[in-house]
């Protein structure tokens, strides 16, 4: 991240990766590690969202199938993807997509709003839209990513 002379948040650097040819950015400072998948625990109960749990160096890490929370078809590659390893408000959560695609900085004032539409699945967990490389990313809100409701440990 960069600061102006004045202090203000200038330029923001995000992580990119992409669901099929959706493409979508984290702030890097939200990112404790990307990893390739491990092996999976299973969860008590079943969920939608969640694939299980990972033991990262101790650490119990629920993982989320980002394709899921964007209601997307099973990557026809088969491919096992990454996991993007995100801070929230008070625990980590795995982020399983497609592929880490690069590191960007982008001004802060050239981030635009989302564009809601009804009918677009997955648009409130979207943030902002930037542009990098003729390319139009959309920046993920990953503390709405995961309810209370979503876990199946209550």
């Amino acid at each position: 991240m960069a600061t102006s002379m004045d202090g203000e948040l200038s330029d923001i650097q995000l992580a990119c990766f992409n669901l099929g040819d959706k493409l979508f950015a984290v702030d890097i400072m939200r990112i404790r590690e990307i990893i390739l998948p491990q092996k999976l625990s299973n969860l008590p109960r079943s969920s939608e969202l969640l694939d299980g749990v990972i033991n990262l160096r101790g650490n119990v890490i629920p993982v989320m199938n980002m394709r899921r929370r964007f209601s997307m078809p099973v990557d026809p590659s088969g491919s096992a993807g990454k996991l993007l390893i995100v801070s929230l408000a008070k625990q980590m959560l795995a982020l399983r997509v497609d592929d880490v695609m690069e590191v960007i900085s982008v001004p802060v004032r050239d981030i635009k709003p989302p564009i809601l539409l009804s009918s677009d699945v997955g648009m409130e967990f979207i943030v902002g839209v930037c542009l990098s490389n003729e390319r139009v990313f959309m920046i993920l809100n990953v503390d709405a990513l995961l309810e209370p409701c979503d876990l199946p440990l209550s």
